[in-house]
């Protein structure tokens, strides 16, 4: 199976340059402006970081946690899978990772699957922290 984009002769687009290209799609947010937009009731946030960073480093109060490989089927409003919040291709969805990378790749996806308005958290959860911004711990059951 072959990527339409892979031309003999060609050289791959490399990571740096596929976020580069991905992120012109869109307008990223910064962790004050994603606080405000969920705390207002505008969006959702989107936690996509893997269970051990969410329990080493907490969680970020009121966002939806949805592992990475779930996210389009979570998310996709017209898919039989999707989460409540997921109630139309408006629906303001900002996705954090831990850093900033891997969500510029899945709010990409999302632009795919019609949800127009979603964004990522440049810094990701790292920058959210800095900022000062609202960290739960996890609870142990």
């Amino acid at each position: 199976m072959t990527h339409e984009s892979a031309v003999p002769g060609e050289t791959p687009l490399g990571i740096d340059a596929l976020l580069e290209q991905v992120r012109a799609g869109y307008r990223r947010i910064e962790a004050r402006e994603a606080h405000e937009e969920a705390r207002s009731g505008e969006a959702l946030l989107v936690d996509i970081r893997y269970a051990a960073l969410r329990e080493r480093d907490g969680l970020i109060p009121g966002a939806v946690v949805v592992e990475r490989n779930e996210l389009e089927w979570r998310l996709d409003p017209q898919g039989s899978h999707r989460l409540p919040e997921a109630t139309g291709h408006d629906l303001r969805v900002v996705v954090i990772c831990n850093e900033g990378y891997a969500s510029s790749l899945a709010a990409a996806s999302l632009h795919q699957l019609g949800l127009h308005r979603a964004t990522d958290l440049v810094g990701g959860f790292q920058a959210w922290r800095a900022e000062g911004l609202p960290v739960a711990s996890v609870t142990s059951s």
